[in-house]
């Protein structure tokens, strides 16, 4: 979802202007990689910015960056730096972000109950 979208959605919650929760719902996860990231931290726990890297590797720097930046915009992931020499940065999942893991998990699931059929599918 490009990042305009996002903003208008989420200007739109704040102003009461807003009547639809599953478009609230996607442009906090929508993303091409936001999804995957947090399904990880919910799954595997903290992480850190290489780690994302060594996951995604055709991730880019400014991609990465970015899109762990709206998640903790949003309340979904906490971003912890330690006071050390080199600075180390770990990611995690807030409150908010684990609630995702429910519907991340259900669509797992539909995925993988689902791939053989478009796979066979005629495009």
């Amino acid at each position: 979802m490009p990042e305009d979208l996002r903003h208008e959605t989420l200007k739109k919650v704040k102003s009461g202007k807003f009547n639809c929760e599953k478009e609230l719902t996607l442009s906090v996860i929508s993303g091409k990689w936001k999804i995957t990231m947090v399904y990880h931290l919910g799954k595997d726990g903290t992480m850190r910015f290489n780690e994302f890297k060594k996951l995604f590797p055709k991730i880019t720097h400014k991609v990465l960056t970015t899109q762990l930046r709206e998640l903790e915009e949003d309340g979904i992931v906490k971003r912890r730096v330690f006071p050390e020499v080199p600075p180390r940065v770990e990611y995690s999942l807030t409150e908010l972000g684990t609630s995702l893991m429910p519907i991340i998990d259900s669509m797992y699931y539909w995925g993988k109950e689902n791939m053989k059929y478009f796979m066979d599918k005629d495009n």
